[in-house]
C-alpha cells in the first residue's frame, strides 16, 4: 500500500458532454480531488475526445486541479497548447515520447506537474527510469482508447512491483494512478497494490455520481 493519500479522479470522458460543468460542479460536490481529461487524437489510440479549447473553457468553471492524460502520438507539440489551457497535470505515454526527460522537462516547463504513462504491457523500466523526474505514474489497467473496458488483473502485481521499486530506490515522492476498469469492487486491491491517484469513468457517472465518489472514497481507505 502507497503511504500518499488517496485522491479521486473521476474520468470526464464517462461525463455527460453536454452538460459537462454541471458534471464538474457534481464531481465537486462529491469531494473529487482531481479531474482526469482524456486526449485522444485517434493516431495513437482509436478513439478522438477533446482538445485545449475543452480545457480552457473548463479551467473557471472549478478549482481542482485538471489532469490531462494526453494519449496522443505526438505530446511535445501540445504541451504549452494545454498548459496555457489551464491543465494543471500533464502526462505522457512512454510509447510515444521518444525523448521522455525532454518531454517531462517541458510539461515542469510550462508550470505544470509532469507525468509518464505506461501502456498494460509496457516495461517498468520506463517509469524506473523516469522516476528522478517524474512526479506521478501512470499505469494503464485496460488497454488505452474507449471507457468502459474490463480491468487488466495483471495490474496488481505491475503496481506492486512499481511502488516496490519506487520506495527502495529514494523515490517514494513519486505517486502511482490508475486508470481503466477501476469501479467499487477493486478499488480497494487497488489501493493495497500501491496506487492512490483512482481515476474512475463509468462507474462513477452511472447513477448518483456525488454519492459514488463518497462511496469510491470510503471503500478505497476503509
Amino acid at each position: 500500500m502507497s503511504s500518499h493519500t488517496v485522491k479521486i479522479a473521476p474520468s470526464l470522458l464517462s461525463a455527460d458532454f453536454a452538460n459537462l460543468a454541471a458534471d464538474v460542479a457534481t464531481c465537486e460536490r462529491g469531494g473529487a480531488d482531481v479531474l482526469h481529461v482524456d486526449v485522444m487524437d485517434g493516431h495513437f489510440v482509436p478513439n478522438i475526445t477533446i482538445g485545449p479549447l475543452v480545457v480552457e473553457a473548463l479551467r473557471p468553471r472549478t478549482s481542482l486541479p485538471l489532469d490531462c492524460h494526453l494519449m496522443i502520438s505526438e505530446p511535445d507539440r501540445y504541451i504549452e497548447l494545454f498548459a496555457a489551457a489551464g491543465a494543471s497535470w500533464i502526462s505522457v505515454h512512454a510509447e510515444v515520447a521518444h525523448h521522455l526527460h525532454r518531454s517531462i522537462s517541458a510539461i515542469r516547463a510550462a508550470g505544470c506537474k509532469p507525468g509518464i504513462v505506461l501502456n498494460p504491457m509496457t516495461s517498468l523500466d520506463h517509469a524506473c527510469e523516469a522516476a528522478g523526474d517524474a512526479e506521478f505514474i501512470l499505469l494503464m489497467s485496460v488497454n488505452p482508447g474507449f471507457g468502459g473496458q474490463a480491468f487488466i488483473p495483471g495490474f496488481y502485481k505491475r503496481c506492486e512491483r512499481l511502488r516496490s521499486w519506487l520506495d527502495a530506490n529514494g523515490h517514494s515522492n513519486v505517486e502511482i494512478e490508475v486508470d481503466g476498469g477501476v469501479n467499487l469492487d477493486n478499488v480497494r486491491s487497488i489501493v493495497d497494490a500501491g496506487a492512490n491517484i483512482i481515476v474512475s469513468g463509468s462507474s462513477l457517472f452511472r447513477g448518483n455520481l456525488a454519492a459514488n465518489i463518497v462511496e469510491m472514497r470510503r471503500r478505497a481507505t476503509a
